[in-house]
């Protein structure tokens, strides 16, 4: 299963927050490193999220329209 760890930038809403997940890639030609910055709005059921806090993301069935990465567990700071 796909998880990924990222850091909650935003509380949106009941039971939603905003993840923000950093990815490095390597440059195909120049091989350097570069970071790639995603951000997806997850499902927090308990609302136990707070902002600034690490945490690992899964992706789960669509839950709404742009929503379909649900809060697994956070991971301690």
């Amino acid at each position: 299963m796909i998880t990924k760890k990222g850091i909650i930038v935003k509380k949106s809403g009941d039971k939603t927050v905003k993840v923000e997940v950093n990815e490095y890639r390597p440059h195909p030609k120049y091989k350097k490193r570069y970071r790639i910055t995603k951000n997806f709005l997850v499902h927090d059921e308990k609302n136990t999220g707070e902002i600034g806090q690490e945490v690992t993301i899964q992706p789960t069935a669509p839950i709404s329209k742009r929503k379909s990465w649900t809060l697994t567990e956070p991971i301690k700071a």
